[in-house]
């Protein structure tokens, strides 16, 4: 369980609501557990009849998935990979039949060695399938980048990450770029299964936009409705025809399609998302009494264009809405790197709010991220209030100036509003949630 106190700030300490806002926050990520999530599914779903049960887990809540089905069922040997291994349990698979599961930390959010190393143990995993058994897949996000068997040199793949981060691509379309240049993804992952005729179920905690599950971990087990036309379009929309390696454009292949017999034998289910988080959220502020509304699930685009338009239906909303009210949106923001500060995308959003909400009474606008990283950063995201930009003021700091050198990281620390949960060990995307008291 997700402890509300993990959610404190030096503001939400001194705020009258401050334990109401906490426990709306510790609401939204209760209720996207991973583990709980894959127990509650199997309970309703049971597993199909079978001789042997291969786990393997990949993305960041990969163990704590892993751990689950362990708890649920039989498992012949489980492959996990993802970011943190859990510091809960040191071995939660001691019902397996006498084979430890093997844990590999890949790289992210640009693969590495690691990431290498992780596709070549998924290839050798499935390798031992046979027609009588069962693969249980345990997908969530982040996966994208821990596992990768590229069709290019790897150093190509990291320079055409780093490019397509840099210029603030979307996830969804970096990860059409990865289903076209990897042999996993796309579906590469059961149609590995599948040569040996083994059945695939997989479980999905999605953190895309739509919960298209082709774009989770660029879908390993998922049919691909994209073309290599459309792989090019991004690549000519962000302009990097010129700025990255020559090798990528030649080894583009198509992906498997929906109507693949590859598919026959695969079940895809979502077992949590964003949506799931934000309801919770929203059923806990109606608990503490808020009118709450939520304005906007799917977020896209940039992130400070974002953060200002929200708090700007945050202060209009107090002309119209009866106080105590709460206003809620998920969805992944991108950020267009311009300067060389340190930040991520939340706390950029959290950045671009604070001078549309300066000199606002009672308010608060939180973005944060469900993983409990917000880039490459120890904070989840970070918190705004009326009195932001006057207090950031008096330590000679101003909005602007740090929003364009993408170094909002610095702009809450002193302030003491960065969230910092630590890693939450789910992942589905990012929330904005105002609260007017």
């Amino acid at each position: 369980m997700f402890e509300p106190e993990r959610f404190y700030t030096s503001t939400l300490k001194t705020c009258a609501r401050g334990n109401a806002v906490m426990r709306t926050l510790a609401s939204a990520f209760n209720a996207v557990e991973p583990g709980a999530a894959v127990k509650k599914y199997l309970r309703e779903n049971p597993l199909p009849t079978t001789r042997r049960i291969f786990a393997l887990g990949l993305g960041k809540a990969a163990y704590a998935m892993t751990s689950a089905l362990a708890d649920e069922t039989r498992l012949c040997d489980s492959l996990i990979i993802t970011k943190h291994a859990s510091p809960l349990r040191v071995d939660p698979f001691d019902k397996t039949q006498g084979k430890p599961a093997t844990v590999i930390l890949g790289d992210h959010p640009v693969p590495g060695i690691a990431s290498l190393a992780a596709g070549n143990a998924s290839l050798k995993f499935t390798a031992q399938l046979t027609p009588d058994d069962l693969l249980v897949c345990l997908i969530s996000g982040g996966g994208s980048a821990l596992m990768t068997a590229p069709r290019i040199p790897l150093k190509d793949l990291q320079s055409l990450t780093s490019a397509l981060l840099a210029c603030g691509a979307r996830i969804d379309e970096i990860n059409i770029l990865r289903r076209h240049l990897d042999q996993l993804k796309g579906g590469g992952l059961a149609r590995s299964a599948a040569l040996r005729g083994a059945r695939i179920v997989s479980l999905l905690l999605s953190d895309v936009v739509n919960d298209s599950v082709e774009a989770i971990a660029s879908g390993p087990t998922a049919p691909d409705p994209t073309t290599c036309a459309d792989a090019l379009a991004i690549i000519e929309k962000y302009n990097l025809k010129n700025k990255i390696p020559a090798s990528i454009t030649p080894a583009l292949i198509e992906t498997l399609k929906p109507k693949d017999p590859v598919f026959e034998k695969v079940q895809n289910a979502i077992i949590a998302s964003n949506e799931i988080a934000l309801r919770a959220a929203q059923g806990q502020a109606q608990k503490e009494s808020f009118e709450t509304l939520i304005l906007r699930a799917g977020l896209q685009d940039d992130a400070s264009i974002i953060g200002r338009e929200i708090a700007l239906q945050l202060k209009e909303s107090i002309q119209t809405r009866q106080r105590p009210f709460c206003l809620l949106a998920g969805g992944e923001t991108t950020v267009k790197l311009n300067g060389n500060g340190k930040g991520g995308r939340n706390q950029q959003l959290a950045l671009a709010a604070v001078d549309v909400l300066a000199g606002l009474q009672d308010v608060m606008l939180i973005s944060l991220a469900t993983d409990g990283e917000d880039g490459p950063t120890d904070a989840a995201g970070a918190l705004v209030t009326g009195e932001t930009a006057q207090r950031a003021k008096m330590l000679g700091m101003t909005a602007p100036d740090y929003l364009l050198r993408n170094d909002a990281y610095s702009y809450f620390n002193p302030l003491g509003d960065l969230i910092k949960t630590g890693s939450s060990g789910t992942n589905v995307n990012d929330l904005v949630i105002c609260f007017a008291f």
